[in-house]
């Protein structure tokens, strides 16, 4: 199987989406990282520094689950959905042959991860499925889908903190809360962890659940057996 994943920053899937990538990697999975824009702009340092630092970070985040990563190189921060990187897209798509894209939610907080998702959307039409990760903080977000990352958790907290130069344990602590809170949602064992997803049903991609990792096992809901007298 290919899973293409794709962040508008070079962050963007160690936050979003890691564990899943993980336990792709462990299915076999062949995963391609994809980063939309240079990160020039994440931080007060030398934008064309900056762009090299978090390029070195990403590179070896991908490397924990064996991914190649890709960079589109736009502008950080000017992000738009128009036809050059609607093109990037539909190339970067069409080379790898992907079995399903994975991309930021169409209403995350920042605008470029927005534009990110609405070109993904155009750019995947009739050649691949689209799946969109969790928002930041879980904001307007009804996941459909959600996959079980509780043997993956340490290496995803791994993975964010390899982008050093983004003060990376305020990611780690959001996303284990986050991931907490997912598990919980969806009757998860106590303990566990879970990375949440929507899936829009577009022709002909209708139904996906054969392309994911397992989610977390359901845990029995149980009547009290204790006796009030």
């Amino acid at each position: 199987m290919k899973i293409l994943a794709l962040g508008a920053h070079p962050d963007d899937i160690e936050i979003f989406m890691f564990g899943t990538m993980a336990a792709y990697a462990a299915q076999g999975a062949e995963l391609t990282f994809a980063m939309a824009t240079d990160g020039a702009r994440g931080g007060s340092s030398d934008p064309a520094v900056l762009a090299r630092v978090r390029r070195d970070e990403a590179t070896a985040a991908a490397a924990l689950v064996g991914a190649v990563p890709r960079f589109l190189d736009f502008p950080d921060g000017e992000l738009v959905a128009d036809a050059a990187l609607i093109g990037a897209l539909k190339a970067l798509i069409g080379q790898i042959g992907p079995d399903l894209v994975i991309t930021h939610a169409p209403n995350d907080y920042h605008a470029d991860h927005r534009a990110l998702s609405d070109g993904v959307r155009i750019a995947a039409s009739f050649a691949v499925p689209v799946l969109h990760a969790d928002t930041m903080g879980g904001t307007g977000f009804s996941p459909t889908h959600y996959v079980d990352i509780s043997a993956h958790a340490d290496v995803k907290a791994e993975a964010i903190r390899m982008h050093q130069s983004q003060d990376p344990d305020r990611f780690v602590d959001i996303a284990r809360t986050q991931n907490a809170f997912r598990a919980g949602q969806c009757n998860g064992a106590q303990g566990s962890s879970a990375e949440a997803f929507r899936f829009e049903p577009s022709f002909p991609f209708a139904d996906i659940r054969a392309l994911l990792p397992p989610a977390p096992a359901i845990r029995k809901v149980m009547v009290s057996t204790r006796r009030v007298d």
